[in-house]
């Protein structure tokens, strides 16, 4: 679990960093303030559709997404169930 955290760690700074020095270089007309304003929104596209990826692939591995804990069921959507049912 500490892999894929590691992994974002770096992925999506990453990502915004890299956009933002190719908007700079791509659109020198462009202030620093428009290069993070787009990038940061790029980065938050990038994130909504893997996070959209990671529950549509959840939802089709579980006949039953509330209470079915078969195969499909890692650590982090335990924690999540179990959190979602104390509320």
């Amino acid at each position: 679990m500490l892999l894929p955290l590691a992994w974002g760690s770096l992925f999506f700074p990453g990502l915004f960093g890299l956009c933002t020095w190719g908007l700079r270089r791509a659109r020198p007309a462009w202030t620093y303030n428009d290069c993070v304003m787009i990038s940061t929104r790029l980065v938050s596209s990038v994130q909504a559709v893997l996070a959209t990826g990671s529950g549509i692939i959840i939802i089709r591995s579980c006949s039953n997404v509330v209470t079915d804990r078969g195969s499909g069921e890692s650590w982090g959507t335990s924690l999540s169930a179990a959190s979602s049912q104390q509320n």
